[in-house]
């Protein structure tokens, strides 16, 4: 599950999210795309775990499906 489907399971708008989150509307949609990562201070993560009813695990997970592929790749640790 990705930030979108988090974010309508828990039947949320992005205005909404953006306005509690104290973001802008942009914001939330290019973290939802995959444009940029998340960068947030830590009430605001918290307030968005709560917003979207899921574990932080569930969270981080849905950043990472959330982001293109060879951004993913990049991610990913050097053996």
């Amino acid at each position: 599950m990705d930030l979108r489907a988090l974010r309508e399971r828990a039947g949320l708008k992005i205005i909404d999210v953006a306005h509690i989150l104290e973001c802008a509307e942009s914001s939330i949609r290019n973290w939802e795309k995959g444009r940029t990562l998340p960068k947030m201070e830590v009430w605001q993560v918290f307030r968005m775990r709560d917003l979207y009813r899921c574990t932080e695990a569930e969270l981080v997970l849905a950043v990472r499906k959330s982001m293109p592929t060879e951004q993913k790749e990049q991610e990913k640790p050097t053996e």
